[in-house]
């Protein structure tokens, strides 16, 4: 009798011990990517599984992408290699001490490649078009005609806009532009590969301004250009007088139409002349159709 009731206990124990241990087995999860049948990993510490997550209401989001510097922002531009602060003004079409004033630039030479400069006065950017989207469709959703329509009452569909050609270049707000020296010319405007006119003269011939103006820009650090003199005339135009053997006026100081403000030379040129320019909005535009015939 002790015999059989020690193997009942002993049985009795067995199936608690096998009862306990599938209970703890977590169930399989089916695998559908074609590898067989995979095992739940153990939750880490601390974490709390999706379930828990999504019922505290807590958005769950990824992190957002890092943030741009403004390159792309109306009236700014980044900088490039080889540009300097004078040639940046200069095809922007203002004066590089503007230019320094805008951008808290100190000592002009210092700008880095992909640094980005406001280019137009603060305040004055470009105001950027409201982007509209359609709203997305309903799905599912219909929308009931009008009770008694007819096709003669539904209204007509509206014509498709024309599109206008863009209006033409005007220069009604340039000053009475002079020309600059007495010399041949030599080479007119091409806008690939001429960005003004070239003058013939001898060395120490006068280079005068075309219209009263401000200087904005004298000295030599616009390769190509040699001993260069940039005037502003008013918020649309500059000149600019290059290859100059010397110069006459400093920079901020007003000249007017006719003055002397150079020497004509040959600096970072092949022979002796003037490269005049003059620029609208800091684009080249051809010369010949602002100066007086000759």
């Amino acid at each position: 009798m002790s015999i059989l009731r020690n193997l009942c206990v002993l049985a009795l124990v067995g199936s608690l011990a096998a009862c306990s241990t599938s209970l703890k087995r977590p169930a399989p999860v089916e695998d559908r990517t074609g590898g067989g049948v995979a095992r739940p990993a153990a939750p880490t510490p601390g974490s709390s599984s999706a379930s828990t997550r999504a019922g505290s209401g807590a958005a769950i989001t990824p992190d957002p992408a890092p943030s741009t510097l403004n390159s792309g922002d109306a009236g700014t531009y980044t900088v490039q290699r080889g540009d300097t602060l004078a040639k940046i003004a200069l095809d922007h079409g203002i004066g590089w001490p503007d230019l320094a004033r805008w951008n808290g630039i100190d000592t002009p030479n210092l700008i880095e490649v992909g640094q980005v400069l406001r280019v137009t006065p603060p305040g004055d950017g470009a105001a950027r078009p409201m982007v509209t989207r359609p709203l997305p469709p309903q799905a599912g959703r219909t929308v009931p005609a009008p009770m008694n329509a007819s096709p003669a009452s539904a209204p007509a569909a509206a014509p498709a806009p024309v599109a206008s050609a863009p209006p033409a270049v005007t220069f009604e707000d340039a000053p009475a532009f002079a020309w600059p020296a007495q010399g041949n010319l030599i080479a007119g405007f091409d806008d690939a590969r001429n960005k003004g006119l070239d003058i013939a003269g001898k060395p120490g011939d006068p280079v005068l301004a075309a219209a009263d103006g401000r200087v904005v820009y004298a000295g030599a650090e616009l390769r190509g250009y040699g001993n260069l003199i940039i005037l502003k005339h008013n918020n649309t135009y500059l000149t600019a007088y290059a290859h100059n053997q010397s110069l006459l006026v400093k920079e901020d100081q007003e000249v007017r139409r006719g003055q002397k403000i150079a020497e004509m030379g040959n600096t970072d040129a092949d022979q002796v002349k003037l490269h005049f320019e003059i620029r609208r909005q800091g684009k080249p535009v051809d010369p010949a159709r602002l100066l007086p015939a000759r």
